[in-house]
């Protein structure tokens, strides 16, 4: 997997707790440093950690499924950004919350980590660098949450479902790439 191809897919795993950095940015009356640190590190964090569980999981059944491994990937970015790009065009309007308490953060940073268990797993099958993937996707998501604080500070919800779906449609593009590539060039 080349650079470019992995920061597709760490932009695209970030863009879910973007989303919720920004609603947390849309309940702020003042942003500190803080915000954007905790944000940036809970999300950033378990972004980093989540791929690194479901490679441990995955490893452990890849050569057996060696021969559908393109599938399993694809199918897994599929229903994760599917799940991402209907949550968004759903329009819901999400709650937004002032409160960055341990309790909370580590919720909603499992709640918008799940995705990047699942990439995890095709990671194993794809046979990446992990320590470079682990990196480039909690960097990424670091970043996106810290903006994604200041951003609802300043402009508020109507960027929030535009993210989540930016991010369904890249994971399900980066499917379909892996898909594609296996199928008719290998």
């Amino acid at each position: 997997m080349t650079l470019t191809e992995l920061l597709i897919i760490a932009i695209g795993l970030s863009m879910d707790a973007f989303a919720v950095s920004i609603g947390k940015g849309l309940s702020l009356r003042a942003v500190r440093l803080r915000h954007y640190l905790l944000a940036g590190l809970w999300f950033g964090g378990f972004q980093a950690l989540m791929p690194l569980v479901g490679y441990a999981c995955g490893v452990n059944f890849a050569e057996a499924v060696a021969s559908i491994d393109h599938w399993i990937a694809f199918v897994l970015l599929a229903i994760i950004g599917g799940k991402m790009v209907r949550d968004a065009l759903a329009g819901e309007e999400e709650s937004s919350d002032a409160d960055f308490s341990v309790r909370t953060m580590f919720l909603l940073a499992v709640a918008t980590s799940i995705d990047a268990l699942a990439v995890g797993v095709s990671f194993a099958f794809l046979h990446v660098d992990l320590t470079r993937s682990v990196i480039t996707i909690g960097l990424t998501t670091f970043l996106f949450s810290a903006a994604g604080v200041q951003i609802g500070h300043l402009f508020g919800n109507r960027w929030r479902s535009h993210a989540e779906l930016l991010g369904g449609v890249v994971l399900i593009s980066m499917g379909l790439k892996i898909l594609v590539e296996h199928l008719f060039f290998n």
